[in-house]
């Protein structure tokens, strides 16, 4: 399994040589560097630790610095991956030629907040008659039994807060890999807004 953390620049679209249109993420992936390393005699578990992006050297604590090793600049995003199947040491510099036999990826990130919701726009209720009179357009309609137990199921879909949450998609084709511009292009979508900051790990589903 191999991974780097990215940034997501936005969307646009390419063409294929017969003009066919292919909507594609355009992925910023900036130099990784290995911070650290897990073995199994010390941590129980194989694992790299990876960085991105300098971060300023009066916002990071001693702490915190401490466990940047000599060389190596305090990074503002830090991410493990277990079993890492590229050989590393710490200090070395990652980029995108790790995925350069890699036709497909998995992108992790944070979806985009969408506040309190209902149940029809949160978890697609179908909703009640749109008519008049009917007095049941949006809402969810009953939560309980009238009976022993009187009381309501924990994890029944209701209205909450939507979005902001963890969210994977699988299977995202490459498209173009520009290591010059250390950007990559994916078919579709992936989660989160712009400048947001996104996981690229190889595909667990597909080569």
């Amino acid at each position: 399994m191999i991974g780097l953390i990215g940034k997501k620049v936005g969307m646009t679209q390419v063409f294929d040589e017969d003009g066919t249109l292919t909507p594609v993420t355009v992925i910023e992936i900036a130099p990784n560097v290995v911070i650290d390393q897990r073995n199994e005699e010390s941590n129980g578990y194989s694992a790299v630790v990876l960085g991105a992006l300098d971060a300023k050297a009066a916002r990071v604590n001693k702490p915190v610095t401490g466990q940047f090793k000599d060389g190596v600049t305090p990074k503002k995003h830090i991410v493990e991956f277990r079993d890492f199947s590229k050989e590393c040491a710490v200090g070395d510099s990652l980029g995108l030629e790790i995925f350069s036999d890699n036709r497909f990826v998995d992108v992790i990130g944070t979806s985009k907040g969408k506040g309190y919701q209902g149940v029809m726009k949160r978890h697609n209720f179908g909703g009640g008659r749109a008519t008049h009179g009917s007095k049941f357009h949006r809402a969810n309609g009953s939560t309980g039994m009238a009976a022993w137990p009187s009381k309501v199921i924990k994890g029944t879909k209701m209205a909450g807060r939507m979005g902001g949450e963890r969210s994977t998609v699988q299977n995202l084709k490459v498209v173009k890999i520009d290591q010059e511009k250390n950007v990559m292009l994916v078919k579709g979508a992936v989660p989160g807004s712009r400048d947001s900051v996104v996981i690229v790990r190889q595909a667990k589903k597909r080569k």
